[in-house]
């Protein structure tokens, strides 16, 4: 309302001027003077305007519209703490994913290290399994080895003994005595 009746006074201290003005050029009089009916009709419409209640729907769809944008404002500025809340969400995510692919990698990492080092101590006891079934081997043959050796000296020693004793001795009285000796010698030797 007062801007309605802020115009209406500037229109009528322009209605004044003009009406000063034309005073300064020519006094017609005041009713020939397009100015004042103009101001007349002005304050008529606006004497209507109020009357109807024009100025009150003016206001209240003003405040509509100001609450209107407020509620916009509103909700805009939840959708923004909304979208903030969920990008800082994600963002914690991002980082507990990047940690749990970080202990994944180190946990990765300590396995691989630990296998190797079972496959490591697995290759040496086997190594030294094969080592040492290697020595058994040998040993084995070896002790085979002296074992057909001092066989067959046994062998000689009394193949030898057998030829020395029937040269010397006469073959009929002590045959069966040189032939139980030579039996107990086989069975001491081997």
């Amino acid at each position: 309302m007062l801007t309605y009746a802020a115009l209406a006074a500037a229109a009528a201290q322009d209605a004044a001027h003009g009406a000063a003005d034309a005073a300064d050029h020519a006094s017609p009089g005041i009713f020939q003077d397009t100015a004042i009916y103009v101001l007349i009709a002005f304050i008529i419409v606006i004497a209507v305007f109020a009357r109807a209640g024009v100025h009150k729907m003016m206001v209240s769809g003003l405040d509509k519209r100001a609450a209107k944008i407020a509620d916009e404002i509103n909700e805009v500025r939840k959708m923004r703490e909304e979208a903030q809340e969920l990008l800082a969400s994600y963002q914690r995510r991002q980082r507990e994913a990047e940690e749990e692919a970080a202990g994944i990698i180190e946990q990765a990492k300590k396995d691989a290290a630990r296998m190797s080092a079972e496959a490591r101590a697995k290759i040496e006891e086997q190594t030294e399994r094969r080592i040492k079934a290697a020595e058994d081997k040998i040993a084995r043959a070896e002790a085979q080895a002296l074992s057909e050796v001092r066989g067959q000296t046994a062998d000689l020693a009394i193949e030898a003994a057998r030829h020395i004793i029937r040269e010397r001795m006469d073959g009929g009285a002590q045959g069966p005595f040189i032939d139980k000796a030579i039996s107990g010698l086989r069975d001491k030797l081997n």
